[in-house]
């Protein structure tokens, strides 16, 4: 049976932030998996593609990372499809298919989500003509993802029942109403924006603070830094058990309830300067000097430190620029010229 693919019209994704370069099928050899990360998913439908393309349009990505999600009642949606290069595994997006599963945390994959993401993956054998081989995220870059139950999955060949497309689930958010209900009101405290559209650590920390409180059943990516609709009506959530109502109860932040979330009233840090580019001269096979060093350091820190055996060090090697690359790949501005070496541009990013 032919999968049936929700398409990103259908769902209603945003136009594509700069369309990110086409892979011809021939190229495919991997069929990645992921799952969202800690935190539970509870609701299936075309929100969750809205909500995971918010958090991947935060990240400054051209629109959705994976080539294709799956919910839990077994919906597969497009996203990056069959024809465009993923942004869900650094060194293996041109080279595998990176599917989501729509849990997290220790979540049990529903039978028809299993059922959904096989029969994805014989599809995409057909259409390259191979047999691919299946993966976890876990195998192409070091992530917890897809956690401890999907991966066991993967690793016994994805095993799966009959699949059977599911009902089409609808354009209206789950719950009833739309996006447009919600406010959208910015706030600033301390030097920090809350609200719809705001970015950066704090919004992160506020997410997870209403997770840890009981208030994420509206997250369907979990929380991240980039304020979506899903934290407003978190936060709703949370005024409402304060005993706040009408407009005292919007879903934006205001200094006291913060600070009952939080503790305390966090506030802007004025960020360092990035250090100097020291020129890239300084980079490449045969050099050696404190600038190498000074990068590994900054690699490792931002999580691109995998190819390291033993840490970084003042003589260039093959796993500075394996880490440098990874760096380049993941941001859409660099990955146009991923090779390795540092630039001012690299450089910029790393230590922003």
């Amino acid at each position: 049976m032919t999968v049936k693919i929700i398409s990103r019209a259908t769902w209603g994704a945003k136009p594509w932030n700069g369309t990110p370069a086409s892979v011809p099928l021939t190229r495919r050899t991997e069929f990645f998996v992921h799952y969202d990360g800690g935190a539970h998913i509870t609701r299936t439908g075309y929100a969750i593609m809205r909500a995971i393309e918010a958090e991947h349009l935060g990240n400054g990505w051209s629109g959705v990372g994976y080539n294709f999600v799956v919910d839990q009642a077994g919906n597969i949606y497009e996203g990056r499809g069959w024809g465009l290069q993923g942004a869900h595994c650094p060194d293996h997006n041109t080279t595998g298919i990176g599917v989501q599963i729509a849990i997290g945390g220790d979540q049990e994959p529903s039978a028809a989500a299993l059922a959904a993401c096989r029969a994805l993956y014989e599809e995409a054998c057909k259409k390259t003509g191979r047999t691919l081989s299946k993966k976890g995220h876990r195998d192409g870059f070091a992530t917890a993802c897809p956690g401890a139950k999907l991966y066991a999955w993967v690793k016994a060949g994805m095993p799966a029942g009959d699949y059977a497309p599911a009902p089409n689930p609808g354009g209206s958010l789950p719950g009833g109403g739309s996006s447009t209900e919600v406010s959208r009101a910015q706030v600033t405290i301390n030097g920090l924006t809350y609200g719809y559209g705001a970015k950066g650590d704090h919004v992160t920390k506020v997410g997870q603070a209403l997770v840890k409180k009981g208030f994420g059943k509206h997250y369907t990516s979990g929380p991240g830094p980039t304020w979506t609709d899903a934290d407003t009506k978190n936060y709703q959530d949370y005024q409402e058990s304060l005993g706040y109502s009408g407009a005292a109860a919007d879903g934006v932040p205001g200094e006291t309830s913060l600070k009952e979330l939080l503790g305390t009233l966090p506030g802007k840090v004025t960020a360092k300067p990035a250090p100097p580019f020291p020129g890239v001269d300084k980079f490449g096979p045969g050099k050696n000097n404190a600038s190498i060093t000074l990068l590994g350091q900054q690699l490792v820190r931002k999580g691109y430190g995998k190819h390291y055996t033993s840490g970084p060090g003042p003589k260039w090697s093959d796993a500075d620029r394996k880490n440098v690359r990874d760096f380049q790949l993941a941001h859409a501005s660099l990955k146009g010229d991923a090779d390795g070496i540092p630039g001012p541009q690299t450089w910029k990013l790393l230590f922003s």
